[in-house]
């Protein structure tokens, strides 16, 4: 098979892992090398301070030892197959570079032969690469669960990024769905990355010369859908990962069906909706100092559709509201709805050279059509005279009043650009 038909394979296999991001890592070039992570890039992949960075996005193989029920590439699935060399994967990212397509390198890999065989090709191309190669730009790969500590620890003094997908919320979805793994197997390489960041961390205080070690931090994906864990688990899993790991992102992706087995959820479609609003209520436990006991509990484990995880929150607790928007402190504004971390900074920033009144907050950016509901300006109030949950819940998700769109922020109903900017920007 030529390497034109195995990229379009791998590269096709790689779009259901969404755990690619690159970050704001720094690796600087040198002499007569290749490629510079600082280097400003536009394409696939968001940085922590907003760049775009372009990748090379593939896997090594597709070829796997697994049967997981609910994976594309699983032993038993029935579709074209190929490896790439790690020669060809190098010569790719390098001619691929030169011609200005990319900046950098995703490499994933379903298990070929066994973790540890799987992993050393992954190792045996990012060395190729920094070592020979004399490249300098973004690589993110993937971390084989089960693969020996040494060959992890390898790997991570030569990329930026790595990720280990932990896939299913639950022991119980993984025994049901993907028997041959474990959550051990998945969590043990998690851990051994946090440790050796934090060690590489320490040593470079005293010897500046330490070798990297993973410094753009690492990532995991779990798959929303494919088992009946409801969004509290998953929600749950995900502030722990952020809290004992100081995982950088955790990306959700909702499950697709790729087969009929009698195990899998009978779905016409993704669901996308429950996807994105899982990663509201994400942002909102990484920017919005809130909780996931806060958001969900055993009564509600799962998000409202038609709400984001904010506004229905705020719902839930509609005894906290109004706040004065002149008085409210900075935690408080942002747990008001149509406020976030930017609008928030600049109202306690205008607030010191002026009192503010409902139409500055326009100017200031605020999502008025629902920040209305649970504010005051100067004391007045410009929502309904009767703070009734169900009347602003029924007002917020109305499609239409007076001739305008008054409806709730989706990613997938076709509102305004204006409102989809603001949901990207973070104002939930």
């Amino acid at each position: 098979m030529d390497k034109l038909k195995k990229l379009e394979i791998l590269s096709d296999a790689a779009k259901y892992d969404v755990s690619c991001s690159s970050s704001g890592s720094n690796r600087k070039n040198k002499k007569d090398g290749l490629g510079n992570t600082s280097t400003a890039g536009i394409c696939h992949s968001w940085s922590d301070d907003g760049r775009c960075i372009s990748l090379l996005k593939i896997l090594l193989t597709n070829y796997c030892v697994y049967d997981c029920v609910y994976c594309v590439n699983r032993s038993s699935n029935d579709l074209p197959r190929a490896i790439f060399t790690p020669e060809e994967v190098v010569d790719l990212t390098i001619n691929f570079y030169k011609r200005n397509y990319i900046e950098g390198l995703f490499l994933s890999s379903a298990v070929f032969k066994s973790p540890d065989y799987t992993m050393e090709l992954i190792l045996k191309v990012v060395k190729t690469l920094r070592e020979k190669e004399n490249f300098n730009g973004y690589i993110h790969t993937k971390t084989i669960p089960g693969a020996d500590d040494l060959l992890v620890e390898e790997v991570g003094r030569y990329v930026d990024r790595m990720s280990v997908n932990i896939e299913l919320p639950s022991e119980n979805g993984l025994k049901l769905l993907a028997p041959k793994k474990t959550k051990k197997d998945i969590l043990k390489p998690m851990g051994f990355i946090h440790n050796n960041i934090l060690q590489t961390k320490e040593d470079k205080k005293i010897f500046k010369a330490t070798p990297n070690f993973v410094p753009a931090g690492q990532t995991t994906q779990m798959i929303v859908g494919a088992t009946e864990d409801n969004d509290l688990n998953i929600l749950n899993l995900s502030e722990s990962l952020y809290k004992t790991l100081n995982l950088k992102r955790v990306y959700y992706s909702a499950f697709i069906p790729v087969s009929t087995n009698p195990k899998l959820p009978v779905i016409n479609s993704p669901p996308l909706v429950r996807e994105n609003r899982i990663y509201q209520a994400d942002w909102l436990l990484r920017f919005y100092n809130f909780e996931a006991k806060e958001l969900l509990d055993e009564r509600n484990p799962n998000f409202d559709l038609e709400l984001d995880p904010k506004c229905n929150w705020a719902l839930r607790n509609i005894h906290l509201f109004p706040v004065e928007i002149n008085k409210a402190d900075y935690k408080t504004l942002l747990r008001v709805p149509g406020i976030g971390v930017r609008s928030a900074k600049r109202i306690i920033s205008a607030r010191n050279f002026t009192t503010l009144d409902f139409f500055d907050l326009k100017k200031l950016g605020i999502v008025l059509k629902r920040a209305q509901h649970f504010i005051t300006c100067k004391g007045k109030y410009f929502g309904f005279n009767d703070i009734n949950p169900e009347i602003i819940r029924s007002q917020i998700i109305t499609p239409y009043k007076n001739g305008k769109d008054t409806r709730q922020i989706s990613m997938f109903d076709n509102v305004s650009f204006e409102d989809k900017w603001m949901e990207i920007g973070g104002e939930i």
